[in-house]
């Protein structure tokens, strides 16, 4: 074809790094926070300018198949990253067993404290490492662990805010801090006879769901907003004689199980003493669990509740008997919640007004 009157203007080269090289050096070294420690290195070779970014970072993900994979990189990026302080850190490998190669804990335990000493602030732990000092953590989440004993005592973490403990044993007498605002609990495991005692006065919000074992003690949370406990069917506090919803926790001869406790607190509540000052409370419980309606015969008064939720457990006993009770027990009540089917649209009926308005359907 002829050549037209006009030529062409070619359209200018398109680069790897055209458009994201012009982002300032503080966002670059965030974007590569989110990449693999041994990935956000590789992109030196991408320009000059991206030669040194990647030593400092903001964040951290050490994660990788197995521990010796890393060791040799993660020796050199002590030596040459910067000492720019972390707000991220992540470990988390496909293979990892403390009990078979001591040198991966002591490589792992030596990671940690470089990312203790560049003043992390949100750390995330899918394996064991020793216990964490640190004045400058302040969100700690611990996935599919075992923890050691004196591995939840936060004393020397003063700045710690949230603590999330996802699918993991614990092996601990208790859980201890006196900054913590926030804690969730979920699919953990204790194998301990004795109860897991939770001391955290200063908590606003509780998650405590699908404990597997004997369930944990809560002491008096007095700045408590909100809570939610979920007592699934793998909780292993069960009545020995429940029959139709009545537990022999409310007559004379009771099983071991009912017993009220009262051995190492100085409430002979386990659950709802600790969560009694809080405005908003979810309570499900799987039927045959011994744990709220022991709770209720002491008479906790719930003085700032003012939304509840409850399962079909609350409805089961003649007469609603835990259902009236911790209504009569919450004065300033506004909503009430039944869930009282596990499926379906239509599986809450929900209740508003006054507590008295509310009891009337009763």
């Amino acid at each position: 074809m002829p050549p037209s009157g006009k030529e062409r203007k070619s359209a200018p080269a398109v680069t790897a790094t055209g458009h994201i090289s012009d982002l300032p050096d503080q966002m670059l070294h965030h974007v590569l926070s989110f990449l693999p420690v041994q990935v956000a290195a590789q992109t030196c070779v991408l320009a000059r300018r991206w030669r040194h970014l990647w030593k400092s970072t903001t964040g951290l993900r050490i994660v990788g198949l197995q521990v010796q994979d890393l060791r040799k990189f993660m020796n050199h990026l002590l030596v040459l990253r910067g000492r720019t302080h972390l707000d991220t850190v992540e470990i988390k490998f496909d293979r990892y067993d403390d009990d078979d190669d001591d040198d991966d804990v002591r490589y792992v335990n030596l990671w940690t404290r470089f990312a203790l000493m560049w003043k992390v602030r949100v750390l995330t732990l899918h394996i064991l490492i020793g216990n964490i000092v640190s004045q400058h953590l302040v969100t700690l989440d611990l996935h599919s662990v075992a923890l050691p004993k004196a591995f939840l005592d936060f004393a020397r973490c003063p700045q710690l805010v949230n603590l999330k403990i996802d699918d993991c044993f614990i092996n601990v007498n208790k859980i201890s801090s006196c900054s913590l605002k926030h804690l969730s609990i979920t699919g953990c495991r204790s194998d301990l006879d004795f109860r897991v005692l939770v001391s955290a006065p200063g908590l606003v919000s509780l998650e405590l769901e699908d404990f597997i074992g004997i369930t944990p003690l809560l002491e008096d949370m007095a700045l408590l907003e909100a809570a939610c406990v979920n007592l699934s069917d793998r909780c292993k506090d069960v009545c020995l004689n429940y029959d139709s919803g009545v537990f022999c926790g409310a007559k004379d001869n009771t099983c071991k199980n009912c017993v009220p406790i009262s051995d190492n607190c100085s409430s002979d509540c386990v659950l709802l003493g600790g969560i009694s000052r809080a405005k908003h409370l979810k309570l499900i419980s799987e039927i045959g669990k011994p744990i709220f309606t022991r709770d209720l015969k002491h008479c906790p008064k719930f003085s700032k509740l003012k939304t509840l939720l409850l399962n079909e457990y609350w409805c089961e006993a003649p007469d609603l008997d835990p259902l009236a009770c911790i209504m009569k027990n919450s004065p300033v009540l506004e909503k009430l919640t039944l869930q009282l089917f596990s499926k379906g649209p239509n599986h809450e009926v929900e209740m508003k007004g006054h507590r008295d308005q509310i009891m009337k359907w009763k």
